[in-house]
C-alpha cells in the first residue's frame, strides 16, 4: 500500500470512529498515533518518537509537549494534540511556547482531523502565527498528500520542506481571501471592479448595486470555466473512443498483455517525483501513470496521447524518455531517480504543448 492509500485509509478510520472518541487521550491513540506511524515513525521507539517530552519554558519547569519526533537525537517535529472536537484556534499559543524553546524546525498542532504545520518563516527561531500547511485528513487533496509526504521518515529533508513552505503559506492565505471575497465581496473589492466599468462617483446606492453585480459576474465566470473544462474533457474522451474503435486489435492486445505487467516500486517512486516536479505547472490530480510491458508512462489527464515522459526501467541501462514537439520519445540514460530532476524543463515544455493545443 502506497502513502496516498494509507492516508485515505486513515481518513476512513477517522470518519468511522470520531463520534465514539470521548477524550483527548483516546484521540491520540485512535487518530494521531496511527498518523505518526503513517509518516514512517515507530511510536513505540523512543529513539524516533518521545511522548510527553519536557519543554521547560523559562521559570516554568516540567512543561511537556505531547510528542516529539526525533532524528539524530534531536527533535525535528513537535506535536501538540487536542480532542478531535476542539477548535485549534484556541490552542496555537501553547505550541508556540514549546517551539520557541526547542531546536525543532517544525511544529504540528492537531486534533486528529485537522493538521496544522508551522515553522519560522517570518522571524528565525520564532514560530509563525499562521501555519504554512493545513490539512483536513478527511478531505485531503493530492497536492497536500505530496507535501505531507515530505515529512515521511524516508524523505524528510528540512531544506526541501522549507523551500516550499513559504509558497504554501502565502498561496493558502491568498486562496482563503479570494474565497471570502467571492462569497461576500468587500466594498474595496467591489470598488476595484466598478471603477473599471463606471466613470462616475461610486455612491452607497451604486456600491450596493455593483456588489450584487460583482457576485453574479463571479458566479457566471466560474460556471463558464467549468463548462469549458467539461467540453474539453468530453472532446478528449470522444477522440479516444474514435481511436479505440479504429484499432480494436491493438485494444485486445493490450488487454491480453495486462497479466504480464508488473509495476515496480521504483516506477511508482519515479511517478511521485514527476508529480512533485510538475505541480508547478498543473494540478497534480491531472497527472497519472499507465504501465505497459516495455515502458511506464506518466500522462496528463489520463490521456495516452498526452505523455509527459516515459520510464524504460526493464533494461540494464535505465532511461527516461522526454517527449519532443512531434510527440516522439527522446531517451536519456539515468543512473538514479535523482537524475529525473535534470529534465524538468522538458516536462514543462511538453505540458505547455498539450495545454496550448486545447
Amino acid at each position: 500500500m502506497d502513502f496516498k492509500d494509507t492516508i485515505k485509509q486513515l481518513a476512513e478510520r477517522v470518519i468511522k470512529l470520531k463520534d465514539n472518541i470521548q477524550t483527548e487521550e483516546a484521540t491520540k491513540n485512535a487518530f494521531i498515533m496511527p498518523f505518526i506511524n503513517t509518516l514512517g515513525y515507530d511510536v513505540f521507539n523512543p529513539l524516533e518518537v518521545i511522548p510527553e517530552m519536557v519543554c521547560d519554558i523559562g521559570t516554568k519547569k516540567g512543561e511537556k509537549i505531547d510528542y516529539a519526533i526525533m532524528k539524530d537525537d534531536e527533535p525535528i517535529l513537535l506535536i501538540e494534540c487536542k480532542h478531535w472536537a476542539q477548535d485549534l484556534n484556541l490552542h496555537d499559543n501553547q505550541l508556540l511556547r514549546y517551539f520557541n524553546v526547542s531546536k525543532a524546525k517544525f511544529g504540528l498542532l492537531t486534533n486528529g482531523i485537522i493538521y496544522r504545520f508551522y515553522t519560522d518563516l517570518i522571524e528565525p527561531n520564532k514560530m509563525d502565527e499562521k501555519p504554512f500547511l493545513e490539512i483536513d485528513v478527511t478531505d485531503i487533496k493530492d497536492m497536500q498528500i505530496e507535501e505531507l509526504k515530505k515529512f515521511h521518515k524516508s524523505y524528510f529533508d528540512v531544506e526541501k520542506i522549507l523551500s516550499s513552505a513559504s509558497e504554501l503559506k502565502y498561496t493558502g492565505e491568498l486562496k482563503a481571501i479570494i474565497a471570502k471575497e467571492f462569497a461576500n465581496p468587500s466594498p474595496d473589492f467591489v470598488k476595484f471592479f466598478a471603477k473599471q466599468v463606471y466613470d462616475g462617483m461610486i455612491t452607497s446606492k451604486l456600491l450596493e448595486q455593483f456588489t450584487s453585480l460583482t457576485k453574479k459576474s463571479i458566479g457566471n465566470y466560474i460556471n463558464d470555466l467549468i463548462s469549458e473544462r467539461l467540453k474539453s474533457a468530453l472532446k478528449s474522451e470522444e477522440a479516444e473512443a474514435v481511436e479505440a474503435y479504429k484499432d480494436p486489435e491493438n485494444q485486445l492486445e493490450e488487454k491480453a498483455d495486462d497479466s504480464k505487467i508488473v509495476t515496480t516500486e521504483e516506477e511508482l517512486e519515479a511517478y511521485r517525483i514527476i508529480k512533485s516536479i510538475c505541480r508547478e505547472k498543473v494540478d497534480v490530480s491531472r497527472i497519472v501513470y499507465r504501465d505497459a510491458q516495455t515502458y511506464f508512462s506518466i500522462l496528463l489527464d489520463d490521456n495516452n496521447r498526452k505523455a509527459i515522459c516515459r520510464m524504460y526501467f526493464n533494461t540494464a541501462t535505465k532511461y527516461v524518455a522526454t517527449i519532443d514537439e512531434n510527440k516522439k520519445d527522446v531517451k536519456h540514460a539515468i543512473e538514479s531517480l535523482d537524475d529525473l530532476y535534470k529534465y524538468s524543463e522538458e516536462y514543462f515544455k511538453t505540458i505547455d504543448m498539450y495545454e496550448n493545443k486545447q
